[in-house]
């Protein structure tokens, strides 16, 4: 079972200020709770973060985020593997009248043999607990970050 999502979110900051909010890697555990393990030294290619994210279900997921490519201030994709496998882009670009749209793409599929069972008969709380971590942590970024 494959997670393919495509969220868009608006922030009320020019595009460099949203970047160097997303690049600060070393703040992310204290804008994110649920984001119990993250060793991620930096924002560019080759890099490797060790992450573990705990949503509101019972279950943890660990995963390595390799980051493929890097286009400051615009764009960067990235490889997950773990528990989870599957790749992801995000996007930032100018919005008409100010601020800046952040799109984050993403497909993504258990790994984990318990998680691909549960996925096959749980599809509709894998998706809940997928979108959770996206909109919640959109949300707290706004709030925390910016």
């Amino acid at each position: 079972m494959e997670v393919r999502s495509s969220r868009r979110y608006r922030f009320p900051v020019e595009v460099d200020d949203l970047w160097a909010a997303c690049t600060d890697v070393g703040s992310y555990r204290s804008w994110w709770p649920w984001l119990a393990r993250c060793d991620a030294e930096a924002f560019e290619p080759g890099a490797r973060w060790a992450c573990t994210v705990q949503p509101p279900l019972p279950y943890a997921l660990r995963f390595e985020i390799c980051l493929d490519d890097v286009e400051p201030p615009h764009r960067a994709t990235a490889t997950i593997d773990g528990d989870i496998r599957g790749t992801a882009t995000l996007s930032l670009r100018t919005l008409d009248g100010g601020g800046t749209e952040a799109q984050l793409d993403s497909l993504l599929a258990p790994a984990h043999p318990l998680l691909r069972r549960v996925a096959r008969f749980a599809r509709p709380i894998v998706r809940f607990g997928h979108d959770w971590v996206l909109d919640t942590g959109a949300s707290q970024f706004r709030r925390r970050a910016l």
